[in-house]
């Protein structure tokens, strides 16, 4: 089906923004389709309605569709300049659609002047201290749909996606559906590292429910790491760990993990509870089989510099897992206080992995 796209979305809906904020309404209403040229920017207490709309991002763009107006502020790394009680909510049908891809990825960004990869999130927070974001599908995600640094007390919910799924051969063509077992399994997927929800440094007390769909990558990652993305995006003074995370009533497929835990280097890891995680990757066209229902720490190093202590990873509490695919649970690392109960496999999925480097302790 055709749709008809209304051009310079972002110029049009920057401006209900504005105009809702100078009549002290602080709501705006978005319906229809609109083509996204530019980053759409929420200020504090604002909630923007999504009815019954889709906005596509326009071609060869290298922008997020949504970000916070703190973030592009002079006080954007201090606690002191955080935006408070920023709403997105979805009403009706409402698609976020990252349209073609631009070619940027995690190999060539940040080179020869292109900028980086964080670009092509689709919504990104940074030093947001209250916030929800319900009620939306989004497909053909560029990058990681949904990344949030320095962000808390929030809460995701009712979030459906749909990643690009297609892979391509040794002749160069599109095949759809991905696989481990071809095409050079991960190598040749088209459009990688396109995850649904981030949470990255500085997180804490923030509500995942109710997450369904699929994702090319991970469905949802807390990754704690001291990266580029955390350094451009950096909080003075905030603690960089992520804790009081709730994950909740997750019914999707995955290429790699379902739920994603990663902390190296030295941010903290902890509290943390995954409570309903089914893997929906039987007879769907996206994929054959998943890499991991959840996935905790990482052997490879490169992330941080190194594994993290029993200090630093600790009160992991997984539940009522339903998965098929290669390991329902794939642990690495050092983790304190973890937790596993009524893990099930399916359709020959496999079960727990443990490398080499994993060490649990009470």
């Amino acid at each position: 089906m055709d749709i008809n796209y209304k051009k310079n979305g972002a110029a049009e809906i920057n401006g209900m923004i504005k105009a809702a904020v100078e009549d002290r309404s602080r709501t705006a209403v978005v319906r229809g389709n609109y083509e996204i040229e530019d980053t759409i920017v929420i200020p504090s207490d604002f909630t923007l309605i999504l009815d019954e709309c889709r906005l596509r991002m326009a071609d060869g763009t290298f922008c997020n569709m949504f970000t916070n107006a703190a973030r592009l502020s002079a006080k954007a790394h201090i606690p002191e300049g955080a935006d408070h009680n920023i709403v997105i909510e979805g009403r009706g049908n409402v698609s976020l659609d990252g349209g073609n891809f631009n070619g940027l990825a995690e190999r060539n960004h940040s080179k020869d002047g292109r900028p980086h990869i964080s670009v092509n999130n689709m919504i990104l927070f940074a030093n947001v201290d209250g916030f929800r974001i319900t009620g939306l599908h989004i497909e053909n995600q560029r990058w990681w749909a949904m990344n949030f640094v320095f962000c808390r007390h929030g809460l995701i919910r009712d979030i459906d996606f749909r990643s690009d799924y297609r892979m391509v051969d040794d002749d160069g063509n599109f095949v759809y559906g991905l696989s481990w077992d071809k095409h050079h399994g991960h190598e040749g997927v088209y459009i990688k590292n396109s995850d649904g929800i981030d949470l990255r440094t500085g997180c804490h007390d923030i509500v995942i429910e109710n997450i369904t769909g699929f994702t090319e990558d991970d469905t949802i990652a807390l990754t704690a790491l001291n990266g580029t993305t955390e350094k451009l995006n950096h909080v003075e003074g905030l603690p960089t760990g992520i804790h009081n995370v709730i994950i909740r009533g997750v019914n999707a497929a995955s290429f790699c993990a379902i739920v994603r835990l990663l902390n190296q280097g030295g941010p903290k890891l902890y509290n943390i509870l995954i409570d309903g995680v089914v893997d929906a990757s039987a007879d769907v066209d996206y994929l054959d089989r998943g890499e991991t229902g959840i996935r905790i720490g990482d052997a490879y190093e490169g992330y941080g510099g190194r594994q993290p202590t029993f200090d630093e990873t600790f009160n992991i509490t997984v539940r009522n897992v339903y998965s098929r695919a290669k390991a329902a649970i794939r642990l690495s690392g050092c983790v304190r206080n973890l937790k596993l109960d009524n893990i099930s496999t399916f359709d020959d999925g496999g079960g727990m992995i443990l490398d080499g480097r994993a060490q649990i302790a009470e």
